[in-house]
């Protein structure tokens, strides 16, 4: 048995993937739950076009909307299943005749976490219960379940490896800590294979105007004299999300990742303030900040530094961030300016 694997695999599927050789082998009947998501719908349209028959799990709706899958060229041949996470039934139907589901359905804007506690809870916590439940009842060969940077608080020791202490300081952050220890539970007890990704902050097109640089971006291109934020002085590591995406398909299909927590992160860290600065000259805009009070997380709730140890993803499947932080920031800058109807810059979106 590998170190870290919860029982032996005879997995279905390997892949393969380096620069020298892309060629990927075979292909997996796949789930993605929150597949209409900013990265889900990125991770569906990528699975989809390596070759998998992909089930695209989206909230039902009235108006039958599929999020960013709505109208993707990439996803033409993806089955949408419209449900509800927090609903079992759902769940278990989307789940049948899969061999691997990536979860990452979930609420995410940490603010809203403050106000709502107990929806965080449901669908957060609750809801990996049931994408795990129908996995370990149907069988399936490969869970990969979405964890966050924001478990672990600021940073206790930098970089952050997976063995830093978890200390969940929002509800959100609660949830997801929760709904972590539950996979790895399921992994333990039942022999479920499972593998949790650890992306720290992902950025890029289709991102909500809750994160804070679609918020940065649209301020300035509507050319605010002033711009509104929180706090400026914590530190987050920045990933463009088609290096997020790569990481979810190479490690979570990895025989070598079963049982295993993995940190996706780029090992370098930037200021919030700094952040802003560095969209401002690449728009080519002044910048003047004005803090924000209701921008603000609760004292105690402010997560300070986030810096990620990402080796052990190296060290499992040679997994690496490829794009610049300033070219990742141009490519968003060129796709919030072509859609700025879709952010309304003057209003703070919780």
């Amino acid at each position: 048995m590998k170190r870290g694997a919860c029982v032996p695999l005879s997995f279905l599927y390997t892949l393969q993937r380096d620069d020298k050789n892309p060629e990927r082998v075979g292909g997996l009947r796949i789930l993605v739950t929150g597949a209409g998501g900013f990265i889900g719908s990125h991770l569906t349209e990528r699975l989809a076009e390596d070759g998998h028959e992909v089930r695209a799990f989206v909230r039902y709706n009235s108006l039958l909307a599929r999020g960013w899958l709505e109208g993707s060229p990439s996803a033409g041949g993806v089955e949408i299943f419209a449900g509800d996470i927090r609903d079992m039934d759902s769940v278990r139907r989307a789940m049948e005749g899969r061999e691997a589901v990536f979860h990452l359905a979930s609420l995410i804007g940490i603010p809203y976490s403050y106000l709502s506690p107990l929806a965080y809870i449901k669908t957060n916590t609750e809801g990996t219960y049931n994408v795990l439940e129908a996995a370990r009842d149907l069988g399936v060969a490969r869970v990969v379940h979405t964890s966050t940077s924001e478990i672990y608080g600021t940073a206790q020791y930098v970089p952050i490896n997976e063995k830093h202490p978890v200390n969940p300081q929002s509800p959100y952050a609660a949830t997801k800590a929760a709904a972590d220890q539950m996979a790895l539970a399921y992994c333990r007890s039942f022999g479920l294979p499972v593998t949790v990704v650890r992306p720290f902050n992902t950025y890029g097109p289709r991102q909500s105007a809750r994160a804070v640089i679609p918020t940065i971006v649209s301020q300035l291109l509507a050319g605010r004299a002033k711009i509104r934020l929180g706090s400026v002085t914590p530190t987050r590591d920045l990933n463009f999300v088609s290096d997020t995406v790569n990481g979810f398909v190479t490690i979570g299909l990895a025989e070598a990742a079963a049982g295993e927590i993995v940190n996706l992160g780029s090992g370098k860290e930037i200021s919030v303030g700094d952040l802003a600065r560095k969209i401002a000259r690449i728009i080519g805009r002044e910048l003047e900040i004005e803090q924000d009070p209701a921008r603000m997380r609760p004292e105690k709730s402010e997560v300070e530094r986030l810096l990620a140890d990402a080796s052990k993803a190296y060290s499992l499947t040679g997994w690496k961030p490829e794009v610049t932080l300033e070219d990742g920031l141009r490519r968003t800058i060129e796709w919030i300016a072509e859609r700025r109807g879709r952010y309304r810059e003057g209003e703070y979106n919780v």
